[in-house]
């Protein structure tokens, strides 16, 4: 079930990733490009980094994707999100407490709003596009 899960996950990334590609403008596309190798670095750090590591690697790469910075309602929405993971990182790694349902429970569902908010900010700037070509 876990590996269903995550394949459902990375095919809902890589859908959100090219549709902003596509249809985004510059700040879609960047975030797109930043939330896909946030993906790629937190499996790379599960799968390789040792576990009391893994902690202070996840607030890293949380920290890097708060670099953001364009103005769109959007984007405002997904760094709230942002910050609640980077919260809950934060928590787990100085309590030193191991990653449990909840943990997994709020970081799926950040992960879920963000890739939304991406979503929106995509369709937003493509109907702009389209609405100033009229």
């Amino acid at each position: 079930m876990s590996s269903l899960v995550l394949l459902v996950f990375w095919a809902c990334l890589v859908g959100v990733v090219v549709f902003a590609w596509r249809r985004g403008g510059a700040p879609e596309r960047i975030a797109a490009s930043a939330l896909l190798a946030a993906a790629v670095l937190v499996e790379s750090i599960h799968a390789w980094m040792p576990k009391p590591g893994q902690s202070a690697a996840l607030l890293v790469v949380d920290g890097m994707l708060a670099a953001l910075r364009y103005v769109r309602p959007w984007l405002g929405i997904a760094m709230v999100l942002e910050g609640v993971q980077f919260s809950l990182h934060a928590y787990f790694f100085v309590v030193d407490k191991p990653h449990n349902y909840f943990y997994s429970l709020v970081n799926n569902l950040v992960t879920i709003g963000v890739l939304l908010c991406l979503v929106t900010g995509s369709f937003q700037a493509w109907r702009q596009r389209g609405a100033a070509g009229k």
